[in-house]
């Protein structure tokens, strides 16, 4: 079920945005070689989702990765009960922030289902969970939500916080004011 959904997903992107395709071309090889790209021990690459919350007056929510030690947006790996990439960036919400991920819904009807954007990244090697340095092609979905207690996960997480989207990465603040969501 979660492989016909990442297919779809990646076929919906890749129409919604042809100018993006090397992501998902090195995705779809990565498939074609048979890499068990939703397993977090898939070191060639493997699918992690993320989550951009538009909240009031175009602020971002964020956080502080603790291992990685830099602010980035909710997220992270899949899981063996994941129904749906969507519900996994849900999931993670929830976990990293408190915040009530039940609650929040796609500013556009487009975004209900699509990512706006699917990054590709290198992961440093972290030598205390014997992990090489690997690729993560991050599925970053865009939700609404109003500001509200954040509660960081202190394990992963040293702080989280509503950010002026003027203050987000290049990429992901051009692809949101691109579409008209900040």
């Amino acid at each position: 079920m979660l492989m016909k959904d990442i297919e779809r997903t990646m076929s919906g992107y890749a129409q919604r945005f042809p100018g993006d395709d090397a992501a998902i071309a090195e995705l779809w090889a990565l498939r074609q070689q048979k890499a068990e790209i939703t397993s977090r021990k898939e070191f060639r690459g493997h699918i992690t989702c993320g989550a951009i919350i538009i909240g009031k007056g175009g602020r971002l929510l964020m956080i502080n990765h603790r291992s990685l030690e830099r602010w980035l947006f909710p997220g992270g790996h899949l899981e063996t009960a994941d129904v749906s990439l969507r519900a996994a960036a849900l999931r993670e919400i929830a976990e990293e922030t408190g915040v009530d991920a039940a609650a929040r819904s796609a500013p556009a009807a487009e975004f209900a289902a699509l990512p706006i954007q699917i990054d590709c990244h290198m992961i440093p090697a972290n030598p205390r969970k014997a992990e090489p340095a690997h690729r993560h092609f991050d599925f970053r979905f865009v939700f609404e939500g109003a500001p509200e207690r954040l509660v960081p996960q202190l394990a992963e997480v040293s702080d989280c916080a509503w950010v002026a989207a003027d203050n987000a990465p290049l990429p992901i603040r051009s692809r949101l004011y691109e579409l008209d969501l900040i």
